[in-house]
């Protein structure tokens, strides 16, 4: 069934009927509404004043804050930490200057003894403290105070407000700001209260320190007794009728701040009865119309009110639609603060949704922003690793040429340059190794490894002084075999800088874990330093010569290789000068996951290779070093003289340089296959980012090589295809 529909009645006809009914029903109806509106309207301004007396207070403690922060910049200045009192006054008078309503700037030792004020010349006697009680609170809870406005020998206002300084060396000082009391008064002007209104700012004492009436006369008083008695008995917040000292009775909101001070707004008594005395004679003067025509009233009445509630009703659908908001105005309460609620919701509504798209915007510009850093600063370290590699090319082909001839009369230069040159190419891999951990992008490739053997030839070919190995036969993990070298690497390079020789490496297999422990007899490490030794750029004190280098990256690099391996690292030392050790844990792997050793590939015996870089010294040393390999080699340092060498003769290899003067190498790569679809190429360039191997394997190479190649990858560069 249906439901079924009441019945309804107008607004106009039940005015029109309760009219009729009885007016007086209705008058006393009216007088007991009007009551409870009075009442109303009279907790909600209560709560308005005591809103208003917690705003103040909050601009109080504002002022009092900044005044602190002011002085708390002064404390943290080199003078003042390094206890130079000279030029702590300097800066002193300097902020003095600054600051209008500030007298002075006074510096006191812990005693409370005056060690320098700025309204006199620095060494100037100190002379006495005013308010003295501010500077024994200070002294005991060693936290900043506000201290009680007092007045000085020139008759002027002031009170100070103090916070306690240690410098270096452990001395302890308070420094005082002396700040007049129009400060404050700045404060109350700012308020937006009627200007019958009287605003207050007292002291921890109970002294005025500012008055939005009679400030100079009243500054440094006690408030009215009324005013004085209610703050003494409310605590932190109280509302309450008192008198001022003119004599006027006002109803007073006061609130404490956190600094002890007290803020009290009153507002005249008659002010707030006013909106009541107008809601009678408005009643009164609607009671005695509708004696004379209450027919008529009720039928203009009920109009007014059915179009302000219709107003409302469209007003609130506007609202909800997201549309602006328009209500008729009203002369009714009610009604009228119905309309400015629903327009203050409509404003908060423009306001979030303004705030929301400039959040919005300012998020996209920040993320562009972003972006545009991180495209910055990879195309540098790109370039960085490209012209730090570079030279290194034919420096590392150079010793190669020098090894293989091993010349006795050379091999103590070229262990040296051996290692300085190490030394350099581990410095940049660590440094563009660091950037891809901040942006995500290091990757390890997993694959079964025979832990023990890797250590084992990692520390045959370190070079310097002899490494002491004590590790089982075989020990089988899944990891990356070039970042587990590189890990060992580091921390065999770290023993060796911080060290004094004696250098051991240890591997063992303990409770499902492949444990390695690289240790040292140097200079060891504090507790405190052993917190921090995995964090990038870290590094221990060193002097000016830093003997032994590092960019304090290598063990941060050390921490995210390991743990992208599922592992552990930490660092263990008793203490500086009883050496350090660092252990790392690899889970090992499971059963029948023991990978088969895999046959070297073989070498190309007797090639033509194609040797393409504009680099001439590189191009020179690596041509040697490829000639002793017994390789046939023609050298070009443009992509015009390589495409003419290649048409002469085919080659069988062409190893490019990417960043020719005239093509780049992809360009090249691709003109080559043109000619020689089989052609085995392989790129050898100083640019090698991940994002550049991909590059160069989708733009058709065999195999990518970052300089300095070593033997063995250009020993692999030229082998057959498998």
């Amino acid at each position: 069934m249906p439901p079924r529909q009441r019945s309804t009645v107008s607004l106009r006809r039940l005015l029109v009927l309760l009219t009729a009914l009885g007016l007086l029903p209705l008058a006393l109806l009216g007088v007991w509404g009007l009551h409870l509106v009075s009442e109303y309207q009279h907790r909600e301004q209560e709560r308005s004043l005591l809103d208003l007396a917690r705003a103040l207070s909050s601009a109080v403690d504002a002022e009092i804050d900044g005044a602190i922060a002011a002085l708390t910049t002064m404390a943290r200045t080199p003078a003042m930490t390094e206890g130079d009192l000279r030029g702590v006054y300097e800066v002193a008078r300097q902020q003095v200057a600054a600051q209008p309503e500030w007298m002075a700037v006074i510096l006191t030792d812990a005693g409370g003894a005056v060690l320098f004020r700025t309204s006199a010349p620095f060494g100037t006697p100190g002379g006495t403290i005013a308010d003295p009680e501010s500077m024994q609170r200070i002294a005991a809870a060693h936290q900043p105070v506000a201290g009680s406005v007092a007045r000085g020998k020139g008759g002027r206002a002031a009170f100070p407000v103090r916070i306690p300084v240690e410098d270096d060396a452990g001395r302890r000082y308070i420094l005082t700001a002396v700040i007049q009391p129009s400060r404050m008064l700045r404060v109350i002007e700012r308020q937006q209260v009627p200007r019958s209104s009287v605003l207050s700012i007292v002291d921890s004492a109970g002294n005025i320190v500012a008055r939005s009436k009679g400030q100079q006369e009243l500054v440094g008083g006690p408030p009215s007794a009324s005013l004085a008695k209610l703050m003494r008995e409310a605590g932190a917040e109280a509302v309450g009728d008192t008198t001022t000292l003119e004599g006027e009775h006002v109803v007073s909101a006061y609130a404490r701040s956190r600094y002890g001070w007290g803020v009290a707004i009153g507002v005249p008594t008659a002010t707030l009865a006013q909106a009541s005395l107008q809601a009678i004679a408005l009643h009164a003067a609607g009671l005695a119309a509708s004696l004379l025509a209450c027919m008529l009233i009720a039928t203009v009445v009920s109009g007014r009110i059915v179009r302000s509630f219709r107003s409302l009703q469209e007003g609130s659908a506007a609202l909800g639609a997201g549309q602006p908001v328009a209500v008729a105005s009203s002369h009714i309460t009610e009604i009228a603060r119905m309309e400015g609620a629903l327009i203050a919701a409509a404003a908060r509504r423009d306001a979030h949704e303004a705030e929301r798209s400039r959040l919005l915007v300012s998020l996209e510009r920040a993320l562009a922003d972003s972006r545009d850093a991180g495209r910055v600063k990879d195309e540098f370290l790109a370039m960085l690793g490209h012209e730090l590699r570079n030279p290194l090319s034919p420096i590392v082909a150079s010793l190669d040429l020098m090894d293989m001839r091993n010349e006795p009369s050379s091999q103590r230069e070229r262990a040296i340059l051996r290692r300085q040159v190490n030394h350099l190419k581990r410095l940049v891999d660590d440094l563009l190794d660091v950037s891809r951990i901040a942006s995500g992008k290091l990757q390890v490739d997993i694959a079964p490894l025979d832990l023990a053997e890797l250590v084992r030839n990692v520390v045959a070919s370190f070079p310097g002084e002899p490494v002491a190995l004590e590790a089982v036969d075989s020990l089988w993990v899944n990891g990356d075999e070039n970042r587990l070298t590189q890990v060992l690497n580091n921390l065999l390079s770290n023993a060796a800088r911080f060290g004094r020789g004696d250098t051991r490496v240890a591997l063992a297999a303990e409770g499902g874990l492949a444990r390695l422990c690289v240790s040292d007899d140097g200079i060891g490490m504090p507790a405190e330093m052993l917190a921090r030794v995995f964090d990038p750029f870290f590094q221990a004190p060193q002097p000016l010569a830093r003997r032994t280098g590092g960019l304090g990256l290598g063990l941060a690099i050390v921490r995210q290789i390991v743990e992208l391996h599922g592992g552990t690292v930490s660092a263990h030392s008793e203490g500086p000068g009883k050496g350090s050790r660092f252990e790392v844990s690899l889970p090992l792997a499971g059963a029948g996951m023991q990978a088969q050793p895999r046959a070297p590939a073989p070498q190309g015996v007797g090639l033509d290779v194609l040797l393409v870089d504009d680099n001439g010294d590189a191009a020179a040393a690596t041509a040697e070093l490829l000639r002793h390999m017994g390789h046939t080699v023609r050298v070009a340092g443009t992509a015009t003289e390589a495409i003419a060498q290649a048409g002469v003769r085919a080659p069988d290899v062409a190893i490019l340089d990417i960043g020719l003067p005239d093509m780049d190498g992809y360009a090249l790569a691709a003109r080559l296959r043109e000619g020689q679809p089989g052609l085995r190429l392989v790129a050898l360039t100083g640019y090698g980012q991940q994002a550049d191997v991909a590059q160069a394997l989708g733009a058709g190479f065999d195999l990518h090589l970052t300089k300095p190649a070593t033997l063995e990858e250009l020993g692999r560069a030229l082998a057959p295809p498998a």
